[in-house]
């Protein structure tokens, strides 16, 4: 066995003769690398784009891309003010009404075209008298604050239908709705979403100081907003984290040295990361935080690997010159493995083209590199510094003493009869865990923003929105394509009406806004308000009539009438809600085929949501399956051993049932932001079987037993 690693071995050799004969070059070159890149690191900026989640290749958002410059996009912001006496029919109330949609308005960034307010000219009613057709502003430029001038907004909002969308239905308040633009309009660079944000932030706050009104805002801005704000709170976890992970550190090695030298590789590694990630034009992403926190967790759990053995081979009698230099040869090939295993876990995830999910696995791949670097490099080399009080290895033998009754216990585990019990104990919990694991759902489980806490601004201001009115931020657009002047042909008009009808029905649905729906009303209008009119005229020029009262700025058809968005407001964007509305879409068209008319899904937010779902349920268990083949090949590769490769893989396995079954019991849905948790889960998760058995083969090596190779594996890198 010893001939079958003499090709690593031997490079082992030469690459330790290097290090160790160029110290003060190699970490004269760190300490520069590590000035510069600290320079670029304090450079970071957070980063958010709303397109940056959107998978792009998905055939919804191919029908999302293609019209989304003629109906908008999903990037809107809903501002919701809700009358503290729960009556907006004041004088105070539609002054600030006024206020806050003008300074809306004028926010840059804000699509100006595409602002809706009661009180903006773009939102109107028609309807009918006895000389004709009327209609005008549901707010005229004229009105009267007093209560027939009130008496008339409520008169035109029912008539205008914006009941439940621009005004609450219990007419406690009314809605702002504003698309932004994915550009600055003066600057021409992306917009910063975070500059929305504080405008909007100015705004509700003069506005609730100033007035009796509650102020609700939603939209993207906001949400990375309050996001980006947590990362304070993260920051402060991270200074906890980094406290206990030294507290432990301590009492394993009782050295402040010890303690201090792989934390402060753990932060280089860190640094580098950022740093590297600033120079090469990235920023990070506010649902990325969570990555430096993975860059240091894998740096330090390497760095006590390289610890514990430099401690193991002083214990033995080596001078901390020789045990690092030994540590690196014994380490070089499991440390190398494991990290190139996580960094594979990173990258499988850049196939789900999202360019989020594809910046983070940027981000952590150049934080492996950098550890790689930190940990196999500068760390033995700074070790190699220390004294032997440092290391301190009458502890060690004093620890090892203590702990060896737990690791004796442990071990008879190695011994054929209790490996049979812990065998049969971890079949039986993966019989009761695989049906529980193939429950877990794609998407939101709950309204709302998961990542948000529940009692947080965003999520009640989502909360109140939705309980005043039918049509928030959550929509689903289904757009329909047709013939020319197809809106004035009854055959594609009565396909449409039945398929608002159908939608309606669907459980999720709060309300439907379609071109059928509009045309009827209209149809009855032109017909004294009679509700026996209310229906599709089969005339083709009665059908033109009425739909010629619906202008291109509804956003419920084009120039020339050949594409007619419905729009579907949902009560929530759970996984479940989305998944019924979708196939309920589907089935519609699979049973109503036709050359005439077509329902192409989807625009909104929720179809950006129904478009990523099915990238990551289709993306999954191929992610999974690449970074488990991908292990299992380095595996076999470096330890050329079939049972080597089953021990490393099988356990980690059986660990990814139990985080799905775990993540199901949880309602913790899989999206964008937990995918890839769950495959970089794999990736560190074989880092410390690599390392076990690494060091059993070397005891093995050796000449001892099964079983003591590994009791004393279990003393130190079990430790």
């Amino acid at each position: 066995m010893a001939n079958q690693y003499t090709g690593t071995n031997r490079l082992a050799d030469k690459l330790e003769h290097l290090l160790f004969s160029y110290r003060i070059v190699i970490l004269s070159l760190f300490a520069l690398a590590t000035g510069v890149l600290i320079i670029f690191a304090s450079q970071l900026r957070v980063d958010a784009s709303f397109s940056k989640l959107i998978p792009l290749k998905h055939p919804y958002m191919q029908t999302f891309s293609k019209y989304r410059e003629e109906f908008g996009d999903a990037d809107r912001v809903a501002i919701a003010l809700i009358a503290k006496d729960s009556n907006m029919f004041s004088v105070e109330f539609f002054t600030t009404l006024r206020q806050m949609t003008d300074a809306v308005f004028f926010i840059p960034g804000v699509d100006r075209s595409q602002v809706y307010s009661l009180v903006t000219p773009n939102v109107r009613f028609t309807e009918i008298v006895e000389d004709g057709l009327i209609g005008g502003n549901v707010v005229p430029s004229n009105l009267k604050l007093d209560e027939e001038g009130f008496a008339l907004v409520r008169e035109n909002s029912i008539k205008a239908g914006i009941v439940g969308s621009l005004v609450a239905t219990d007419f406690s308040g009314a809605l702002i709705s504003a698309r932004l633009q994915e550009f600055h309009p003066n600057t021409g660079e992306r917009l910063d979403y975070f500059d929305v944000a504080a405008e909007l932030e100015k705004i509700r706050a003069s506005a609730e100081a100033e007035s009796n009104v509650n102020v609700h805002i939603i939209g993207f801005p906001m949400l990375v907003n309050e996001i980006r704000d947590g990362a304070v709170d993260v920051v402060l976890f991270f200074g906890i984290a980094f406290l206990i992970t030294g507290i432990f550190l301590y009492l394993y090695t009782r050295s402040l040295r010890l303690v201090l030298i792989p934390l402060v590789c753990s932060i280089v590694a860190v640094v580098w990361q950022m740093g590297t990630m600033t120079a090469l034009g990235y920023g990070i992403d506010p649902m990325s935080l969570l990555v430096p926190f993975l860059i240091f967790a894998i740096g330090v759990s390497h760095g006590v690997q390289m610890i514990s053995s430099l401690r193991d081979k002083v214990a033995d009698g080596d001078t901390p010159m020789q045990a690092a230099r030994a540590s690196f040869r014994r380490l070089l090939l499991p440390s190398s493995v494991a990290l190139v295993s996580d960094t594979i876990g990173f990258l499988t995830i850049a196939l789900i083209e999202v360019q989020v999910i594809q910046e983070i696995a940027i981000a952590a791949s150049l934080g492996v590199a950098s550890i790689i670097l930190t940990n196999l490099i500068l760390l033995p080399i700074v070790l190699s510094y220390l004294g032997e009080k440092a290391v301190n290895s009458g502890y060690a033998i004093q620890l090892e003493n203590f702990l060896k009754p737990m690791w004796v216990l442990v071990a008879r585990l190695a011994r054929r009869g209790p490996a049979s019990v812990v065998i049969v104990m971890t079949l039986v919990l993966l019989v009761l865990a695989y049906p529980i694991a193939t429950q877990v759902k794609i998407g939101d489980q709950h309204a709302g923003v998961p990542e948000l806490r529940p009692n947080s601004v965003y999520n009640v201001d989502s909360a109140q929105i939705i309980s005043h009115f039918d049509a928030g931020l959550d929509s689903i657009s289904v757009i329909t394509e047709t013939r020319p002047e197809g809106c004035t042909e009854w055959e594609v008009m009565q396909t449409l009406n039945l398929f608002e009808w159908h939608m309606q029905n669907v459980e999720g649905v709060k309300s439907v806004r379609g071109m059928a729906g509009v045309a009827r009303k209209v149809t009855a209008g032109l017909n004294e308000g009679s509700l026996k009119w209310q229906t599709l005229s089969r005339n083709n020029y009665i059908l033109a009539q009425s739909v010629s009262y619906v202008p291109t700025t509804s956003g419920l058809l084009n120039s020339n009438c050949s594409v007619m968005p419905v729009i579907i407001y949902t009560t929530d964007h759970k996984s479940s809600t989305i998944e019924r509305i979708v196939d309920a879409v589907k089935a519609f068209q699979e049973t109503n085929q036709s050359d005439d008319i077509q329902f192409l899904l989807a625009s909104g937010n929720v179809g950006v949501m129904a478009a990523t779902n099915e990238e990551v349920k289709a993306s999954q268990f191929p992610i999974l399956g690449y970074v488990f083949l991908a292990v299992a090949v380095l595996c076999l590769v470096s330890f050329r051993s079939l049972a080597a490769t089953a021990c490393i893989i099988i356990p980690l396995s059986i660990v990814s049932v139990f985080a799905y079954a775990l993540m199901a019991h949880l309602q913790i849905g899989l999206k964008i932001s937990t995918l890839p948790v769950v495959a970089l889960g794999v990736g560190i998760g074989v880092d410390y079987g690599i390392y076990i058995y690494g060091r059993v083969r070397s005891y093995l090596e050796q000449g001892l037993s099964f079983s003591e190779a590994y009791a004393r594996t279990l003393t130190t890198t079990g430790a």
